[in-house]
């Protein structure tokens, strides 16, 4: 038993110390460029929808629960350095996001027989998603009364998604020399994921962060002046809890958009 213990060790031991792993880079450098934006991309993008999950899950039932004294010491804190990385890392994820689009599109116009084919893609593509914000933008801002609804906002929402969707999904078919579609997965995938992380950013930047820096501010006075939060307060912490909440949901069609381009073909056009 022992002698056949000692075998295994010494065999374990001769391969181990024989077998070296063998580390072969791609003498293109275009590979290498596009495996440091796809890192930049995830790391950022974990980083800004992670801390969108924290603020929705999290942040929001927990300070809720705090008492006023003690929340408005806590929210400052938090919050400020929270919003630094959450704006931030989502601009980089979307503007790296975007030029790994436009490889995409690239190959598929040149694919096509047309590279002019790259720009009305990109430009249907951040035409369609940045009205399809418009809209929801407007159905994120405080209301009264029936307009205030959650579900009325949510299928408002939802109609917007959708025809945003379809429209660039039909618009970004370009056709080839053949007379034929010549279009891939990635690129219709991404038409619908990367527009759906267009509008988050949007969110983030237009919404999100413009109700906290004044809420940070405001709680920060109350703290260390005694100042009373003003009246607009509430309004500002509605509009920023609603749009925070649009932004949670439409994460996960977007990761699904997202992940689907690579992992998941099932999008083409006829």
């Amino acid at each position: 038993m022992l002698s056949s213990f000692a075998n295994f060790i010494l065999t374990s031991a001769h391969f181990l110390i024989t077998s070296r792993p063998h580390f072969v880079f791609p003498e293109n450098p275009e590979a290498t460029g596009l495996m440091v934006m796809r890192l930049l991309h995830i790391t950022f993008g974990v980083i800004w929808i992670g801390l969108l999950y924290f603020f929705n899950l999290v942040a929001t039932p927990a300070m809720k629960r705090l008492e006023s004294a003690v929340r408005v010491k806590a929210y400052p804190e938090v919050m400020s350095r929270a919003m630094g990385w959450f704006r931030w890392s989502s601009l980089v994820t979307v503007l790296v996001g975007m030029s790994y689009f436009l490889r995409f599109l690239s190959t598929d116009a040149l694919n096509a027989g047309n590279p002019g084919l790259i720009g009305r893609w990109f430009g249907w593509w951040l035409l369609v998603w940045i009205v399809a914000y418009g809209f929801i933008y407007a159905l994120q801002l405080p209301a009264k009364g029936i307009l205030d609804n959650g579900w009325i906002r949510a299928v408002g929402v939802a109609i917007v998604v959708i025809a945003a969707s379809w429209m660039v999904l039909a618009l970004n078919g370009g056709p080839g020399l053949d007379g034929k579609t010549s279009v891939s997965n990635q690129h219709l995938a991404i038409s619908v994921g990367g527009g759906l992380g267009l509008v988050l950013m949007l969110n983030t930047w237009g919404v999100v962060w413009r109700v906290q820096k004044r809420l940070i501010a405001w709680a920060r006075a109350s703290a260390t002046q005694g100042t009373p939060m003003p009246p607009e307060a509430e309004r500002m912490m509605r509009w920023g809890f609603v749009t925070a909440r649009v932004s949670f949901w439409l994460s996960f069609p977007m990761l699904f958009f997202m992940g689907a381009s690579s992992h998941y073909p099932f999008l083409t056009l006829r």
